[in-house]
């Protein structure tokens, strides 16, 4: 396997280029979903639930959809939109006939994974400073730490389309470890609310750091245990980074 190049960055402006031409039906899903979300739960749940942490409900959740839908974007864009490049469209192999290597179309579509991430983790933040739900001008660090979870989850996602048989095989992906994360990795409830058993499986999930990041982030408190959790995402991020560009090898040299 050989090492990516500069070169990667023009993956990611072709694909930046084709979001900026879609981006008339794109916009509208990154904000309207999470805006249902954070409403129906923060407003409607929230009035059984109460104060949490001495705030409101809404407030306890929206660092969580910050950092939940982050995740979404990066993994969509690198298990759906990578998969129709990768199998149906064609688009590596035509990409592969130019100077660039395998490792720099890998690296391209992490890099756009990362920066959808990046651009749903503003507009969240954006939703939610407009509604009153950001108390600090340290949630403006998010934005970094949202791209840095990106490549994360576009690297997870990436390391799993490398080996999906059919695009088909991706509900099994959401529907055994995405949509589970999302609800048990502190998103709605603080992990400690849930049974020991789960809360195991909460701390080993790579959304739990995320989340208590921008959490802590959001809330304008800087604890040293957020070092932990950042350095848990540097490690996973490194792990699958290097295991996607394994894997996708495999499959484009098929």
């Amino acid at each position: 396997m050989r090492w990516f190049s500069p070169r990667a960055f023009r993956v990611w402006q072709r694909n930046r280029d084709v979001f900026l031409a879609l981006s008339r039906s794109e916009v509208p899903g990154i904000l309207v979903e999470p805006l249902l979300v954070l409403f129906a739960m923060g407003i409607g749940l929230g009035d059984y639930v109460g104060l949490i942490d001495g705030q409101d409900y809404i407030e306890f959740i929206a660092p969580g959809v910050i950092a939940g839908y982050g995740m979404f974007s990066a993994v969509f864009e690198c298990t759906f939109g990578s998969f129709v490049r990768l199998d149906y469209q064609k688009t590596y192999d035509a990409i592969l006939t130019t100077p660039l290597s395998m490792e720099d179309v890998v690296v391209g579509e992490i890099l756009w994974g990362a920066t959808r991430a990046l651009i749903t983790t503003a507009a969240v933040l954006f939703i939610a400073a407009i509604f009153g739900l950001i108390h600090s001008y340290m949630a403006l660090l998010t934005l970094p730490v949202g791209f840095l979870a990106g490549l994360m989850f576009a690297s997870i996602a990436l390391s799993f389309t490398a080996i999906a048989p059919a695009i088909s095989s991706f509900t099994y992906f959401f529907t055994l470890f995405i949509t589970p994360m999302f609800y048990f990795s502190g998103v709605f409830f603080p992990p400690d609310s849930f049974p020991e058993s789960i809360q195991r499986l909460s701390w080993i999930a790579p959304l739990t750091p995320v989340t208590e990041v921008t959490r802590s982030l959001v809330q304008g408190k800087l604890e040293a245990s957020i070092l932990w959790s950042l350095l848990l995402i540097v490690a996973i991020t490194a792990v699958f980074f290097y295991l996607s560009l394994v894997l996708m090898r495999r499959r484009l040299l098929k």
